[in-house]
Parts: structure tokens; sequence; C-alpha cells
């Protein structure tokens, strides 16, 4: 299979379109560039997420592009559509609430779809709050893991961690206000009381502020205030990735279960887990061994 080759202003048919990738501001307006307003304007349509919100930032500008919503719950029948409206020679534009398109935020299906039609995308550089917050956060700027929004449900989200906590690099997480003590509080949890955080709240709005400590001043901040803002979460990655998983142990499955209890003070639930996966089986093979159930 050869290599494909779409150059984005070389040798161009005229006639198929092109979709543009516009970041759009995440707070402060005057972080919308030259480049970004002018391509809002000249192409033939908006894709936006929330057509809503993108009129107030078309508004502010003076932009009269027409707009079509394009989001989560649309993607798969709005694809084709504008898939034939590039084809057809239309240019579009692609725009978030704010940021960049498809980071955390609908894009990604789209430009799959062009990159297989063999259609121009092209994307402009702008705002990112994943990037601002990491480099005005103190800890180490590469390398890093962008993670995103983290599962919503606990058991999701501590088993996601518990998979995370073996990266040595700088991690960066969304989350809401409504979501964040109990997001610090698992964090915390899997990656211990003294692993550095910084919250970053607000970027480059009025009220922007970072706050620097450890995930256990973290959680107490959080217990103590009410939380408000979007907030950039960057973790320190974890120093001593190998003492992070239970070491595996030997004799019968009650015995292992006790074992990691004992020695790394494990819940019961949770070694019961751990002895499965090192043995292979079931948890609730284990669970009834252990607790006498067979």
């Amino acid at each position: 299979m050869a290599i494909q080759k779409v150059s984005s202003f070389q040798n161009v048919d005229s006639q198929v379109g092109a979709l543009y990738l516009v970041p759009t501001p995440i707070g402060n307006l005057n972080d919308m560039t030259p480049r970004a307003v002018e391509t809002l304007k000249q192409v033939d349509f908006i894709a936006a997420e929330d057509t809503r919100n993108t009129q107030k930032l078309l508004n502010h500008f003076d932009i009269h592009t027409k707009q079509i919503s394009f989001h989560k719950f649309n993607t798969q029948e709005r694809i084709p559509e504008l898939i034939a409206m590039l084809k057809g020679g239309k240019n579009i534009a692609q725009v978030s609430d704010a940021g960049m398109p498809s980071i955390s935020d609908p894009g990604h299906e789209l430009v799959e779809a062009c990159a297989a039609e063999e259609i121009r995308v092209i994307a402009l550089p702008g705002p990112s709050a994943s990037l601002t917050a990491l480099i005005a956060s103190g800890l180490v700027p590469q390398p890093f893991l962008f993670y995103g929004f983290l599962p919503r449900k606990k058991t999701e989200q501590v088993e996601t961690l518990e998979k995370l906590n073996l990266q040595t690099v700088t991690m960066i997480f969304y989350e809401a206000p409504h979501r964040l003590n109990k997001t610090l509080k698992n964090l915390m949890t899997v990656f211990g009381k003294e692993r550095k955080i910084v919250l970053c709240r607000e970027l480059t709005k009025r009220y922007e502020e970072y706050l620097r400590g450890t995930l256990a001043d973290a959680v107490a901040w959080s217990n103590q205030e009410e939380v408000r803002g979007e907030f950039v979460l960057i973790v320190e990655g974890n120093a001593h990735p190998e003492e992070t998983q239970p070491k595996k142990v030997s004799g019968s499955l009650k015995d292992q279960v006790q074992q990691l209890i004992d020695d790394h003070q494990m819940k019961p639930n949770a070694a019961i887990k751990q002895v499965a996966k090192n043995n292979h089986l079931k948890k609730q093979d284990v669970y009834n061994e252990y607790h006498g159930l067979n």
C-alpha cells in the first residue's frame, strides 16, 4: 500500500472543497487569530458544535457565514452530508465550543472520513487549554500524556487511574467543577497523597488561577471551597512505577489474598481482584475461595 499524499495548497483540485479545523478562544476573545477570523469569513459553511454558542463568536467578529450543527449526537448522520458538500466544491470550517476541534470535542470522525476520501484537511494553530496549562504548571512539560476527561463512574475511573499510575510522564486531565472533588479523591487514593498536582482554573479568563500542591492539599482545598470554573489538572508522573504493582505471591489463593492485605494494606476486594489477575482466574472464583464459599 502506497502512502497517501494530500497537499494543502499545491496542485489543488478546485472542484473539491477543503475542511478547515479552526480553533476558537478558550476564554479570552483576543486569542482569536486573524487567520481564524478570515477563514470563518471565507468558507461556505461552518460546522459548529453548538450553533448558539458559536453565533456569539461570529457576531463579535462580524462574521455572517451560515452554520450547520455538528455535535456528538448527530455525527453519523451529518458526516455523509458534509462529505458530499466538500466533494461538491464547498469549503467547510469546523469549530468546537472552545479550543481545538477533536480534543475532547467532535471532529475526529469527520477528519477520518475526509482522509478516506482524500479531501484536504487544513488545521489552523490556536488556543489549547491543555498546553496552556502545562507550560504554566511548573511540572515537567515533556514528555506528557494528555488524557482529557476521565470516566465518570467511580469504578471505571479508579480502574483507569490504576493503569495510568504506571506512567512516569506528566499527565493532563480535564474536569468539570461539580465532579472535581470526587476525581481528586480518587486520584489521591490511587496515586498517593504526596503526588504533585496543579489545578488550572478558568484559563485566559478574569478569574484564572493556578493552585499548586500535593493531591492531599488539593483534596483539602476542594473539601472547603465552593468549586467553580472549568479545570485542567496537571499531575506529576510516577517516579517509582516498579513499586506500584504488588508483587506476585505464592501459596493458596486464600493465602495470596491475605498476604496482599497484610503486606500492602490492600482492601479485601482489591486483593481478590489482584490475585485473580495474577492467576488468570475469574474474580468470583477467588472471592469464593477466600470466603470459604466453595
